[in-house]
């Protein structure tokens, strides 16, 4: 279904949301990221020039909320938050090519240029905006997206909001999104998430949507009206232009397409995101870029929730699972692992940390830290090198990336993990190299092929254990991987 994702020439710009930093990043936020370094990972293996972009979005009533909370100004507060972002980013192996923050100086003079830009195209407007406003999600909210009459997401009721404002049109361009979707110009990933859009955009007239507050000092001024900040929302959209050096300031003629990095990789080949944050993706964003004339994203892929016990997690039913206890317990490697090994990407997941324990144990420590260390040791009696072969990239393998579908390929990994782990077991290598040399060199060449094959297609996934599995190939020599965990 995505196959035309991966088929694309030369370069691939990869996304994740910019994270708030009004709290500390939790596992959700590793989830995505996680998965966008695999993906931009194997598509260097491809030898494709790869932008991967991350970063915080920090600005908005909330954080100015939580900054006077804590007894801070807004910007000290940002900057230690964003800072407990890179460092978890560090922790797990995240190899990101920007890292962009809201509150550069750079961004925060493009978003400026952007807004005169639709004011003087006649894209926004002042009026008065009235609906249902929820701080947690800091967007109003329409009748139709509250359960009980409570935001589904925050369980609080929205406070009614009536203020003058800068609106953006959205009627305008409703016709010319559904088009997009329905040719999958604008791929929204997985097809329910496509499917709930266009029935979404085919039943409602889009409402212009507010895109300045006026009693929010922590935000980007208006350049037209300095009593009014930027709607936190488009400050953090346009992230996705400014973060590959994106500047509307240098050239409106050609978008900014000045910028070198923005001329080589835009549109983004894939933009990872929460199903939380759909509607805002697949409605808000690209009526931006369609007001300023930029081409839209080519996939919009959505992923789900992650669960424990069935239940979201919260501190209040004490189902949470810290991602720093993940990787003091588990390892980076080990925590990338269980997460996306842990079912489909464009689906809720559902871990417990008993469960991880589990597999963690069965999967790293007896299946593939039991094998490497059983073929190194080996190995001492095979006289063969395989450091100097080459990895080729089947069509199965790239069709699994295609989908987005980690848990299957690593699955089809551990079933070669498993299938010589049994080969082992019934050619008894050991007592062949005491009298059939030959036999023992035959099962060897299968046993160090199929080792070499399972450290490449584990490289996007766990880079240090494909790089330790390699060196032990290399020099016969290994180390524990995986301790158990009792």
């Amino acid at each position: 279904m995505f196959i035309k994702i991966i088929s694309m020439p030369e370069k691939f710009y990869i996304t994740t949301p910019i994270y708030y930093v009004n709290a500390k990043p939790h596992i959700g936020h590793a989830y995505t990221t996680i998965a966008a370094d695999v993906l931009a990972r194997f598509q260097k293996l491809q030898g494709k020039e790869v932008f991967f972009l991350t970063g915080t979005d920090e600005h908005g009533l909330k954080i100015q909320k939580k900054a006077q909370e804590n007894g801070k100004n807004p910007q000290q507060f940002v900057d230690e938050i964003s800072g407990e972002f890179k460092k978890l980013w560090k922790d797990l192996n995240i190899e990101y090519s920007n890292f962009i923050r809201t509150t550069d100086p750079k961004h925060i003079a493009a978003v400026q240029k952007v807004l005169q830009t639709l004011k003087d195209n006649g894209s926004i407007y002042l009026g008065t905006y009235f609906g249902m406003y929820c701080v947690g999600c800091e967007q109003f909210k329409s009748e139709n997206e509250l359960v009980d009459g409570k935001c589904p997401d925050h369980n609080t009721v929205p406070e009614k909001m009536e203020e003058e404002c800068y609106l953006l049109k959205m009627a305008d361009i409703q016709d010319d999104l559904i088009e997009k979707i329905e040719k999958n110009e604008f791929w929204i990933a997985p097809e329910r998430y496509r499917n709930e859009m266009l029935s979404f955009l085919k039943s409602q007239k889009l409402n212009d949507i507010s895109i300045s507050r006026k009693n929010v000092q922590w935000g980007i001024p208006l350049p037209f009206d300095p009593e009014q900040t930027a709607y936190v929302w488009i400050d953090a959209l346009l992230n996705y232009l400014t973060g590959i050096g994106w500047d509307p300031v240098k050239s409106e003629a050609d978008h900014g397409a000045s910028g070198d990095n923005f001329s080589k990789f835009w549109p983004a080949n894939v933009q990872l995101i929460g199903k939380d944050i759909l509607r805002v993706h697949a409605t808000i964003w690209p009526a931006i870029l369609l007001h300023l004339g930029i081409e839209l994203p080519k996939v919009l892929f959505t992923h789900g929730h992650i669960l424990s016990d069935g239940k979201k997690m919260s501190k209040t039913l004490g189902n949470a699972i810290a991602i720093e206890e993940m990787i003091e317990k588990f390892g980076a490697d080990g925590t990338r692992y269980l997460l996306l090994s842990a079912g489909p990407f464009g689906q809720d997941i559902d871990v417990t940390m008993e469960r991880m324990i589990e597999n963690y144990n069965a999967d790293l420590a007896n299946g593939l830290g039991n094998l490497v260390s059983r073929v190194v040791k080996l190995s001492e009696n095979y006289e063969k090198n395989i450091s100097n072969r080459e990895f080729k990239i089947d069509g199965n393998i790239i069709e699994r990336f295609s989908r987005f579908r980690f848990d299957q390929e690593l699955k089809m990994t551990w079933l070669l993990v498993a299938e010589d782990n049994k080969y082992i077991a019934e050619t008894k290598p050991w007592e062949l190299v005491k009298n059939n040399q030959k036999a023992f060199n035959e099962v060897m060449d299968k046993l160090m092929r199929d080792l070499f094959v399972i450290a490449n297609r584990l490289m996007p996934f766990m880079p240090d254990t494909s790089e330790k599995i390699k060196k032990a190939l290399e020099t016969k020599q290994t180390e524990i991987l995986f301790p158990r965990i009792k």
